[in-house]
């Protein structure tokens, strides 16, 4: 149920609000641009997401971007398969605009994040991921930020939010709550959508992992077309996100996570508990709203589905204009508004 609006000490927050002030002009006079021009923009490869960095969290050596005041409210904004974080290259300006620092990680098996031994094992069930945010946070001494996420970063986001809500400022998530279980994914689908999860039971094949291993780049175009069918995206924005996938972990990491959704993969143990309370669909409780794109081409659920697993200030929006899967690359302005006005719940 929604919940009232506690307002915010304005002396204690001057700093912030005139940022978001700043901000919002600067989207508004983007908005009225129309969604032609951001469609140019999306397309296109010139919008920079600054050098590299690197920090040391958990079992990981994880690659990050980061822009904005180093004193600013901090907005984590997560990347899904098979993408990466450029998914965010003009959010992450819009949000830096308005005063935010935004910090953009590569999630385990992807672009220059790497395991800090490789006697670890290359695991990629849902609570691992999320506790490598966590370790994200605790290494850059972030106590608590905003959490955005579409795809693998959406359940990402939504596992942080339903286990550590005292990280979790407020979410915003394309699809909604994608917390799932292995139990749970044993029940079967009417054809029509277990078609939609073709790829997940090609990965569970042997063939599957051999075909993706050698045709890697294919098979993410492929999946891009399918997912986001109405963005003409151009092979240079493709090639930019498509090095991110040479990660000598990817394979792995990939195959483990949909192997481990069927029940066909072993997680580690010192996951079982946190998945034990994932399993039970837990509520979230920090303020969010949820997107989707009118075009969705992935497999998504009926927002109608997840609204009663959000307990706190919670709306949902559908972005039109032919937006898919990928939809803060394809809509940076609908994502970053969004979290501008989910800073303000």
């Amino acid at each position: 149920m929604p919940v009232a609006r506690r307002p915010e000490p304005i002396d204690q927050k001057r700093r912030r609000l005139l940022g978001i002030g700043a901000g919002a002009v600067a989207m508004a006079q983007l908005s009225a641009v129309g969604r032609a021009s951001a469609q140019a923009a999306t397309n296109s490869t010139n919008v920079a997401m600054g050098p590299l960095n690197q920090v040391d969290a958990g079992l990981l050596s994880i690659g990050y971007a980061e822009g904005g005041p180093s004193d600013g409210p901090v907005v984590i904004l997560l990347h899904g398969w098979p993408y990466d974080i450029h998914s965010y290259a003009e959010v992450m300006r819009l949000l830096t605009d308005a005063g935010f620092r935004v910090l953009v990680p590569y999630l385990r098996g992807y672009g220059s994040t790497r395991f800090l031994s490789d006697a670890t094992f290359r695991n990629g069930q849902q609570a691992a991921l999320g506790v490598d945010v966590i370790a994200f946070m605790d290494a850059l001494g972030v106590e608590k930020a905003i959490l955005g996420g579409y795809d693998w970063g959406a359940r990402t986001a939504n596992i942080v939010a339903a286990l550590w809500p005292e990280r979790c400022k407020a979410m915003v998530s394309v699809s909604g709550y994608l917390i799932g279980s292995q139990q749970a994914n044993e029940a079967p689908l009417p054809p029509q959508a277990e078609l939609q999860w073709w790829y997940q039971f090609y990965f569970a094949t042997e063939r599957g992992r051999l075909g993706y291993a050698k045709n890697t780049d294919a098979f993410a175009k492929l999946i891009w077309h399918l997912a986001s069918p109405q963005w003409k995206f151009d092979d240079a924005t493709f090639a930019r996100s498509a090095n991110a996938l040479r990660n000598p972990d990817h394979v792995d990491i990939v195959i483990h996570n949909y192997r481990w959704r069927l029940g066909l993969a072993d997680g580690e143990r010192q996951y079982d508990e946190l998945e034990r309370r994932l399993a039970v669909a837990p509520t979230i409780s920090v303020p969010t709203i949820t997107l989707e794109g009118d075009a969705n081409g992935a497999p998504h659920p009926d927002p109608a589905t997840y609204a009663p697993r959000f307990a706190g200030r919670y709306e949902h929006r559908t972005i039109a204009g032919g937006i898919g899967h990928d939809l803060p690359q394809e809509a940076p302005e609908a994502f970053a508004r969004a979290v501008l006005d989910v800073d303000r719940f």
